[in-house]
């Protein structure tokens, strides 16, 4: 039996720190917003953003052992372990909370590396991560300036200020992350192409 919106916070705010609940109340916040504005649907959104982090507090140990029992992807074993969450996450919000909607899984399965094609929904839940009310980061006022008009700009400048600082830390960097901001550009080119055509033509 699934539960009910306030069951489903009470469940998934259990799991982790008040202070990153915090950081999921934002998300939720911001996501309904970004859904409101580009058109995805808001209900959708806010489930997503509510279970986007149900795994983040998870012993690592746990989450191996649920992506390599569950025959998840085990590419990811061999990256970051902050990946791991949102594979894991996606896992428990269909399993555990009997999340069948699979525009909602995607967005939490996808909201940490972003992924070749993200739906809309993928892209508000994404985008609403980097961008929630609580985030202090350099360059995160300008993600926010852009998601005024474009979804896909302001999620461009989020991957590009990740990528920049895993450079800076000499960090390995998930090629699907890579792949993800290589889309976002081509997406942003037929749009801009798009565009162009309509106010020649």
């Amino acid at each position: 039996m699934s539960l009910n919106r306030d069951e489903l916070i009470k469940a998934v705010s259990e799991q982790m720190p008040p202070q990153r609940w915090k950081h999921t109340e934002g998300v939720m916040q911001t996501a309904v917003v970004l859904a409101e504005r580009f058109g995805a649907d808001p209900v959708k959104a806010d489930l997503a953003a509510i279970l986007h982090d149900v795994a983040k507090y998870w012993p690592v140990k746990e989450m191996e052992k649920i992506i390599r029992e569950n025959n998840l992807n085990q590419d990811l074993l061999l990256h970051d372990k902050q990946l791991w969450h949102s594979e894991v996450g996606a896992f428990v919000a269909e399993q555990e909370y009997k999340v069948t909607d699979p525009e909602v899984l995607s967005a939490i399965k996808w909201h940490t590396s972003g992924r070749v094609g993200m739906s809309l929904l993928d892209k508000v839940v994404c985008l609403a991560d980097y961008m929630e009310p609580g985030r202090d980061f350099p360059g995160v006022d300008r993600i926010r300036e852009l998601a005024e008009h474009s979804l896909e700009e302001a999620l461009l400048a989020g991957f590009d200020g990740t990528i920049t600082h895993l450079v800076s830390q000499r960090k390995i960097i998930y090629p699907l992350t890579i792949f993800t901001r290589n889309d976002l550009i081509e997406q942003i080119k037929l749009m801009d192409k798009s565009n162009t055509h309509k106010i020649g033509g």
